[in-house]
């Protein structure tokens, strides 16, 4: 009855260890997964070295970050749909996005893109510019 009793507690310590040593594994797993994701928040690249490719893409008011995430994915213009919606919503122009169309391109990385998309670039026109010269 002893040598029962004594297997019986071996089996459970071996199961308790098996079992710690898998929570183990799996926090290591997880936690390494979670910091890359995290890192490519703030550090993606974009999909292509320069030049790229141009692509139009139209945004509507009604569109959710995670639409317009999709739509970046499918025209090739981010990698990761899911990723970008975070960086859309972790930004500074994350209620800042306006309807319109869009002319992107394939070597601009996600921030850049949000960037465009808030209409908070600064473009140059004549009636902008000053020549210095005095009249």
């Amino acid at each position: 009855m002893n040598v029962n009793k004594a297997l019986i507690a071996f089996i459970k310590a071996g199961i308790a260890v098996i079992f710690i040593l898998l929570i183990i594994y799996m926090a290591m797993h997880f936690s390494g997964v979670g910091f890359d994701f995290g890192y490519r928040i703030f550090t993606e690249s974009a999909v292509d070295k320069a030049p790229g490719t141009d692509v139009v893409v139209q945004i509507k008011g009604d569109m959710s970050a995670a639409e317009i995430g999709e739509m970046l994915e499918e025209k090739g213009l981010v990698r990761d749909a899911k990723l970008f919606e975070l960086q859309l919503k972790l930004s500074a122009y994350s209620k800042k996005v306006k309807a319109g169309m869009y002319t992107l391109n394939t070597s601009q990385t996600a921030k850049d893109m949000i960037v465009i998309m808030s209409g908070d670039t600064v473009e140059s026109t004549e009636e902008t510019q000053t020549t210095g010269e005095s009249k």
